[in-house]
């Protein structure tokens, strides 16, 4: 097991989202960690207090929690999955009330005003719906000309035609929306929606994939062992996260 400095949720490479209680971020986790994605995918955005923002896919509210904390924005928390009860609960007991918003909708049927946002952000969620080559042309209505779209999303270094023999006993159909920044850029600049001003993958991003993954299982919450035993084995030649920012035309 990777050995792990200090505490096992302290990254030097996200500040921000080390400030947080590693207990509440474990227990409401449901995937890999939503606040290391969000303090990335931000840090190419620029989101000033006040601002609107969707949270698309925020699980239980996490990022939006963060979001508001950090940046002092009003957060619209919107996910399928966790019920907006559940989620007012913990936003209550946050402190951020007053800035972000339970929702519960599906992503093709969003209870928004056209334009309403000032940005959209979605953190490991996207995949899942937005490979649909009309989806960004329904989503993008949401926010106003000039606002930005920004995702991150589990991904591939690059396109591959054949799934490499040593992903081969790790692999399962869902992984089929994993794609590379090459890809999402193409992906999103053919819709004519957006301006994308960037599309690149996190530097040793399966490494923090992996001691995620790692801490959690040492701290005996939810953990992928076949999840991990991949990332071990793929070492980065191919799996990662990709940030994708784009601007409403």
């Amino acid at each position: 097991m990777t050995q792990l400095p200090g505490d096992l949720l302290q990254h030097p490479k996200y500040p921000r989202a080390s400030r947080y209680d590693p207990q509440w971020v474990m227990s409401n986790a449901m995937g890999p960690n939503v606040l290391w994605l969000t303090e990335w995918l931000v840090d190419a955005m620029d989101l000033r207090p006040g601002m609107r923002v969707l949270d698309m896919g925020c699980g239980r509210a996490l990022s939006s929690v963060f979001l508001a904390k950090e940046f002092g924005v009003e957060v619209w928390a919107t996910d399928l999955w966790t019920k907006p009860t559940e989620n007012w609960g913990r936003i209550r007991e946050a402190g951020v009330d007053g800035q972000v918003f339970p929702i519960h909708a599906e992503a093709h049927q969003l209870p928004f005003a056209q334009g309403f946002f000032d940005a959209a952000l979605s953190m490991d969620a996207y995949q899942y719906f937005g490979t649909d080559n009309l989806y960004l042309s329904y989503f993008a209505r949401f926010v106003k000309p000039g606002g930005q779209i920004g995702i991150v999303v589990p991904g591939l270094v690059q396109e591959f035609e054949k799934l490499p023999e040593h992903l081969a006993p790790y692999w399962e159909p869902d992984y089929s929306c994993f794609h590379s920044p090459a890809w999402w850029r193409r992906h999103w600049e053919r819709s004519g929606q957006v301006e994308v001003s960037l599309a690149d993958l996190l530097e040793d991003g399966w490494r923090d994939w992996l001691r995620w993954e790692e801490a959690s299982s040492e701290k005996n919450y939810p953990s992928g062992p076949k999840e991990m035993e991949m990332l071990r084995v793929d070492a980065g030649r191919n799996l990662t996260f990709v940030r994708v920012v784009g601007r409403v035309s």
